[in-house]
């Protein structure tokens, strides 16, 4: 291939970008594809921008009053009629000589890129509740969110325009909650395609020094399957899969419903008995059986540097 000759697949930008008042964290359309909802972590924030009949990104949309967005946004996602949009605030463990921060989840009427009439869903007042994302059920009035602090899955109820100001039901994401061996933290969260399973990432990355060396310090890189009652939407755990890497940060279904990819995001030694190996950054890729469990495929590892893998998804070709 010449140096003239475009790379096939390449990205270029499509008009001109807008400027962010901070640092984003995520970024999410509504269903119709009109405007865009962008979260903000620090300080915690959500904004909304038109979207172009081009599909540029266009004007803020202004907001009729002002906005109580919680403590560290991460995430946020509009419902699939396009009524409601949460913003996931996640809120902070007590550290430092410094208490709790409470999460919570933000809900707002969503119309044509306005967000009114605000409910913060906090149970406990947020603490002891640390939500980082959440999953819709593509035809229940079900809310899927991983509660990243205490590693766990709550299940709310949608009533019209209202979610339920507790989880209906919770449950653990760990298959050892009482053998935490350094910062065991849940993560992304995602509903099968077809509403049938919903699967929950826990994630692990502390180190322990091992002959002068840091090495990783063991706990949960799984993916915790669980199967959907149709009738009530409680999720009923039926596996728990090691991801094959350290730290799986993002992980994705395809559009298709019969594979899982998921990212590890860092490289980190690994002892096995006398041995230390590199566990390097990686795709693991996994096939979805029709009962809803994971097998493993393949990995493709992924030589990242000092950087890190921080997303990955999968869209329709």
């Amino acid at each position: 291939m010449s140096p003239a000759e475009p790379i096939p697949g390449a990205l270029t930008p499509h008009g001109a970008p807008i400027p962010l008042p901070t640092r984003p964290i995520h970024m999410t359309t509504d269903v119709p594809s009109e405007h865009l909802l962008v979260a903000f972590s620090n300080p915690s924030g959500i904004r909304v921008y038109r979207v172009n009949r081009d599909a540029t990104p266009g004007a803020e949309v202004a907001q009729p009053g002002p906005i109580d967005p919680g403590i560290y946004g991460h995430q946020v996602r509009v419902s699939p009629d396009n009524e409601l949009a949460i913003l996931v605030t996640r809120g902070h463990d007590a550290a430092g000589g410094k208490p709790e921060e409470p999460g919570a989840l933000k809900v707002f009427n969503y119309n044509d890129g306005v967000l009114n009439n605000e409910v913060s869903v906090a149970p406990n007042g947020g603490y002891g509740f640390g939500p980082r994302h959440l999953d819709f059920h593509p035809t229940g009035p079900w809310v899927y969110a991983s509660l990243e602090r205490q590693n766990k899955l709550d299940m709310f109820r949608i009533a019209g325009k209202a979610l339920s100001a507790v989880p209906v039901f919770r449950k653990e994401t760990l298959a050892e909650p009482n053998n935490i061996r350094g910062r065991q933290v849940a993560g992304t969260i995602h509903v099968h395609p077809n509403g049938r399973f919903v699967y929950a990432v826990n994630r692990a990355s502390s180190t322990m020094e091992v002959e002068g060396k840091p090495v990783f310090a063991g706990g949960e890189n799984t993916i915790a399957v669980y199967e959907i009652n149709s009738t009530t939407g409680e999720p009923t755990l039926i596996q728990h899969v090691d991801t094959r890497g350290i730290h799986c940060r993002t992980f994705h279904i395809d559009p298709s419903g019969r594979m899982l990819v998921a990212a590890h995001i860092m490289a980190l030694p690994v002892k096995e008995g006398a041995a230390i190996r590199i566990v390097p950054a990686s795709l693991a890729v996994f096939r979805i059986d029709d009962n809803g469990k994971l097998d493993f495929v393949r990995k493709y590892d992924v030589d990242v540097g000092d950087k890190t893998m921080f997303w990955m998804g999968m869209v329709q070709h």
